[in-house]
């Protein structure tokens, strides 16, 4: 018996009157932008916010759960992920909805291009920097997703999340703890919405906003490659891709993964790469960067999931290795 109807069978009629969708032995190669990573014992996708809370509050407490949005940032290692991998569903959590002349009600499972898109229709500025963002607002509020020179935490008014134990919470902006690229919110905590506020602006400004990032991502970025985005978050005073550069890393591949050539703090799969080759590559890169500028990267990619036997990576700590 697999670990994943393992994990049902015990359960049992716990789970009954669910409306989500469970999937034992759930492939997460399929949900990954790297297209790489293990199984997880089971996925759940709940139908709505009432459903999930239901989910939270019928597992017991000793089974793992870990969220996942669209797969965007995201690194699966290999031995796979223990316990219930949730994923909130696009039909109960990816509307975006204009509620008054400058605000915006998202679901977490709503992409980040889509709450740009709603913006620009409703003549509210200051979400054209989410047009470049390939994730969606779940991992936006959990990682102050920014680009452009704007972060989420200027927009955010007020987010909705539930615990652990299925009791929901609402959060201002300043519960959220936003720092760069970082949010103090609690871990355990699962977003289901947000309420955003931006400003009046003209659309024609707005689209063009729009149109000057999508070209800057054309030009530099390797959008059409299996990549989660960056790799690294920004040092204090300069650019991971410039130190990584300078460290002689564009283009370093470990197995099928390769720091891209056109953008070096993207991590690419060319085609085979696995969970062990992207972490690999990462550390390497890491500690060459160390070595070479005295500069301590930091991962901005989420790493979930156990390693297989025999393929563990070390977190490089700034010995060399």
């Amino acid at each position: 018996m697999t670990r994943g109807d393992a994990l049902l069978e015990k359960l049992g009629d716990r789970l009954a009157g669910l409306r989500g969708r469970i999937t034992p032995n759930a492939e997460m190669d399929k949900i990954t932008w790297f297209r790489a990573g293990g199984l997880a014992d089971a996925l759940f996708q709940p139908a709505d916010e009432e459903d999930l809370a239901a989910f939270l509050k019928a597992v017991p407490e000793d089974v793992p759960l870990t969220i996942v949005g669209v797969g965007s940032n995201l690194l699966v290692r290999d031995g796979g992920i223990s316990g219930f991998v949730i994923r909130l569903s696009a039909k109960g959590f990816g509307e975006a909805e204009v509620v008054g002349s400058t605000q915006i009600r998202a679901g977490a499972a709503t992409p980040d291009k889509r709450v740009a898109a709603a913006a620009l229709e409703a003549g509210i500025g200051g979400f054209h920097f989410y047009h470049g963002i390939p994730g969606a607002i779940g991992g936006a509020l959990r990682m102050n997703a920014g680009a452009n020179g704007v972060e989420t935490r200027e927009r955010v008014v007020e987010v909705r999340a539930l615990d652990r134990k299925g009791e929901l919470h609402v959060l201002t902006n300043a519960d959220m703890g936003y720092a760069y690229r970082h949010s103090a919110a609690p871990a355990d905590l699962i977003f289901t919405s947000a309420l955003f506020e931006g400003f009046a602006e003209d659309k024609d400004v707005i689209k063009a906003a729009m149109e000057a990032v999508q070209h800057h991502r054309e030009t530099v970025q390797p959008i059409r490659e299996k990549t989660g985005g960056s790799t690294f978050k920004n040092p204090e005073g300069t650019s991971a891709w410039k130190e990584i550069d300078k460290a002689g890393c564009r283009g370093l591949m470990v197995g099928g993964a390769q720091m891209s050539p056109m953008h070096c703090n993207f991590m690419i799969n060319t085609g085979t790469a696995t969970g062990y080759d992207l972490e690999n590559l990462g550390e390497t890169v890491r500690e060459r960067v160390l070595e070479h500028s005295g500069i301590r990267l930091h991962w901005e990619i989420k790493r979930i999931g156990k390693f297989r036997a025999g393929h563990e990576v070390q977190e490089f700590q700034g010995q060399l290795l």
